[in-house]
C-alpha cells in the first residue's frame, strides 16, 4: 500500500526563509496570512488529505467511474463522501474572493494546499481544480448578474465547473471546432456539437456541473477569431436561484484511459443545450485562456506532485530493501545484504527526484506569490512585473515540471525493481497518472513553442529582460559573497546558456521558423533548469543565514545544502546539452524524407 506524508516543513520553510511573505503583510489578503495561521491551514491540510482522499488513491484507480443509460456517472465509491468532508471544511473557498463566501487567504497559500492533494489523489483533486478555473474566468469577463449567480455557489463547492475545447476532430487547432451557439429570442444559445476529453464531464459530486464551452455563432469568422464563450450549466438556474429543469447536455461515453481512472473524463454531447454569452461575442479564445493558463499552472503543479509522492514511496522501499552489498564495503553487517540506498545509481534516481522536487516547490510557490501580486501588488510597476514573470514562466512550470514529473515518477518505480510493476505498491499508477500532465491544457511541445514562438517576443521581449535583469540582479549581488560562490557562479554559467540560446534563436528563427520549432524543448527545459536554479541558490541561501544564527533544525539546514550541491554538480551542468540542442538548429531533423520515417 503506497503512503504519502504531505511535505509541511518544507512548505514552511520556502514560504517563510525562500520567498519571505511577512513581507506582503500590508497587501490584502497577506494580513491575515500570519506565519501561525498559515502553520495551521498546512497542518491541517495535510491531515485532510492524508486521512481522507490519499486512502482513496488506489480506490478510484481500480473501480474508476460509471456511466448510466441516462448519460449521468457515479465517481467510484468514497469519492462523494470525501468531497462533502472537503466542502464542509471550506477548503475550495482558501484564495476565494469573500465577496463570494471565500475565505480570501493569498493564492500561494491555496496552491501549498493544492499540491497535497494532487499528491494525495490527483483524480479526486481534478474536481476541485477545474473549478477554480471556472471562478476564474467568470470573475474576470462575467457580468455582475453572472458572477452572482454562479460564483458563490462555485465557492461553496455546492456546484462545479468544467472546460470544454477539444473535439473529436480538433485538439490544438481550435479554428477547426464545429460546435455551433444559436441565439433564441430570449438572449440565450442553442448549443450543440460534441466536445471530448473532459475532465470532470459529470460526476454525482455536485448539486450542478457549470460547463464553459466554446462554440461558434453562424455569422461568426470560421477560423480561431470566430469563437465565442458560453455559460452552459447541467442543470438551468432558475431567476431565484434555485436549479430548475435539466438541460439537453450529457455524457455520451467515458474515455476508458491510461490513468486517472477516478475522474469522469467525458464525451459530452450539447443537443441544443441552453447556453449564456460569456464575454464578448468571438472572444471565446481570450475569456477561455484565462481558465486554460490557471489550468496550466495547476498541470504544473501535477507534475511536483506526483514526482513527490513517487519519491517518498521509493525512498521508504531503498532504506528497507536489503539486495547486495556497498561498493565500499558492508553497512548492514548483521544481516547478508544491505538496504539498496547504499548503491549509488539508486542514490542518483532519488537525488534527481529530490533536488528536482524541492526546488520546483520553491518555484511554484514564487510562482503563485507573483498571481497573487498580479492582482494585489502595491503598484502597477509591480503588477505589472508580476504578470510579465508569471507569463513567462507559465509553459516553463506546465512542460518541463510534467516532463520532470514524469520521468521521476518512472525512475521512483525503477528503484522498486520488479516490484514497482506490480500494482499493489503503487508506483505504477504515479506513472500512468503523471503521464497525462504532459499532453493536457496543451502538450508539452506546444508549450514550448508557445515560449519560444510568442512568450520570448511578447511586448517586445519585457518579460525575459526583466526575468534575465532579475537572475544577473541575484548573482552582482551575492557574487562578492564566498559562501554562495558554490551556487552564484554555476547559476552564472547557466544564465550565459540561456542568453546564448536565446541570442541564437533570435539571430536565426525569424529567417528560418524551424529553427524555432526544432530547439523550442531543449529551450525550455534550459529554462526551467535555470529557473530552478535560481530558486536552489536562494534556498541555500536561506538555509545559510539560518545556520549562522543557530536557528532551527540544523540538520534540515545541512541537507538543503547538500541537496543544492547535487542539483549544481549533477543537474545544474545539462544546460550546457540543451544549449547545444538549440543551436544545432533544424537542418538534421527536417533532412529526413517524411517517406523514410
Amino acid at each position: 500500500m503506497p503512503v504519502y506524508k504531505a511535505p509541511v516543513t518544507d512548505t514552511e520553510f520556502v514560504l517563510n526563509e525562500v520567498i519571505k511573505i511577512q513581507q506582503y503583510a500590508d497587501l490584502p489578503g497577506f494580513e491575515e496570512a500570519t506565519p501561525d495561521l498559515v502553520s495551521a491551514v498546512l497542518a491541517e491540510g495535510a491531515k485532510f488529505v492524508e486521512e481522507v482522499t490519499q486512502p482513496l488513491n488506489q480506490v478510484g484507480d481500480e473501480h474508476g467511474c460509471t456511466r448510466h443509460p441516462d448519460g449521468t456517472v457515479s465517481t467510484p465509491p468514497g469519492f462523494k463522501e470525501a468531497y462533502d468532508a472537503l466542502v464542509a471544511a471550506g477548503w475550495g473557498g482558501l484564495a476565494a474572493d469573500p465577496a463570494y463566501g471565500g475565505q480570501g487567504l493569498p493564492h500561494v497559500i491555496a496552491n501549498a494546499f493544492e499540491e497535497y492533494m494532487i499528491s494525495a489523489n490527483m483524480a479526486f483533486t481534478m474536481y476541485v481544480g477545474l473549478t477554480q478555473g471556472a471562478i476564474a474566468a467568470i470573475t474576470a469577463v462575467g457580468t455582475d448578474a453572472q458572477k452572482q449567480t454562479y460564483i458563490p455557489n462555485l465557492v461553496e463547492g455546492r456546484w462545479s465547473g468544467t472546460m470544454n475545447l477539444t473535439e473529436p476532430h480538433c485538439g490544438t487547432d481550435l479554428g477547426l471546432l464545429r460546435t455551433r451557439a444559436e441565439q433564441q429570442a430570449d438572449g440565450s444559445f442553442r448549443i450543440s456539437g460534441t466536445k471530448i476529453f473532459i475532465s470532470s464531464g459529470d460526476h454525482d459530486l455536485t448539486e450542478n456541473i457549470i460547463h464553459l464551452v466554446l462554440a461558434k455563432m453562424p455569422d461568426s469568422p470560421d477560423t480561431v477569431r470566430g469563437i465565442s464563450l458560453f455559460i452552459v450549466p447541467k442543470f438551468l438556474v432558475n431567476a431565484d436561484g434555485s436549479l430548475g429543469e435539466r438541460n439537453a447536455v450529457s455524457c455520451g461515453s467515458l474515455e476508458k484511459k491510461m490513468g486517472i481512472h477516478g475522474n469522469s473524463t467525458c464525451v459530452m454531447n450539447y443537443d441544443g443545450a441552453t447556453g449564456y454569452l460569456i464575454g464578448e461575442k468571438d472572444k471565446g479564445m481570450r475569456a477561455m485562456f484565462i481558465m486554460m493558463n490557471a489550468a496550466r499552472l495547476g498541470v504544473g503543479l501535477q507534475g511536483l506532485a506526483q514526482s513527490e509522492v513517487a519519491y517518498q514511496n521509493a525512498v521508504a522501499y531503498a532504506n528497507e530493501r536489503l539486495q547486495g552489498r556497498s561498493l565500499s564495503g558492508p553497512k548492514n553487517p548483521n544481516d547478508k545484504a544491505d538496504p539498496i540506498i547504499v548503491h549509488p545509481d539508486i542514490r542518483r534516481m532519488l537525488l534527481d527526484a529530490k533536488a528536482f522536487n524541492e526546488g520546483a516547490r520553491a518555484l511554484t510557490l514564487w510562482g503563485a506569490l507573483q498571481v497573487d501580486l498580479v492582482h494585489k501588488g502595491a503598484s502597477e510597476a509591480d503588477r505589472q512585473r508580476a504578470d510579465d514573470l508569471i507569463g513567462l514562466l507559465t509553459p516553463v512550470i506546465k512542460g518541463y515540471f510534467t516532463d520532470k514529473g514524469f520521468e521521476n515518477a518512472s525512475n521512483a518505480l525503477q528503484c522498486l525493481g520488479g516490484h514497482g510493476y506490480i500494482r499493489e505498491w503503487g508506483l505504477e499508477q504515479f506513472v500512468r497518472d503523471s503521464r497525462i500532465a504532459m499532453i493536457y491544457e496543451g502538450t508539452n511541445g506546444i508549450q514550448a513553442l508557445d515560449l519560444v514562438g510568442r512568450k520570448l517576443a511578447l511586448n517586445g521581449g519585457r518579460a525575459l529582460r526583466t526575468y534575465m535583469g532579475e537572475l544577473r540582479a541575484y548573482i552582482e549581488t551575492h557574487g562578492g559573497d564566498t559562501t554562495m560562490n558554490a551556487y552564484t557562479e554555476p547559476l552564472a554559467r547557466a544564465v550565459d546558456d540561456l542568453q546564448g540560446a536565446t541570442s541564437w534563436l533570435m539571430q536565426n528563427a525569424m529567417t528560418k521558423p524551424e529553427n524555432a520549432g526544432a530547439g523550442s524543448t531543449a529551450y525550455m527545459h534550459l529554462m526551467g533548469l535555470v529557473s530552478l536554479a535560481y530558486m536552489w541558490a536562494q534556498i541555500a541561501q536561506a538555509a545559510h543565514a539560518a545556520l549562522d544564527a543557530g536557528a532551527g533544525d540544523r540538520a534540515f539546514y545541512d541537507n538543503k545544502l547538500t541537496t543544492a550541491r547535487y542539483f549544481f554538480s549533477h543537474v545544474l551542468p545539462e544546460t550546457a546539452i540543451h544549449r547545444t540542442r538549440v543551436e544545432a538548429g533544424a537542418e538534421n531533423i527536417m533532412a529526413l524524407d517524411a517517406a523514410a520515417f
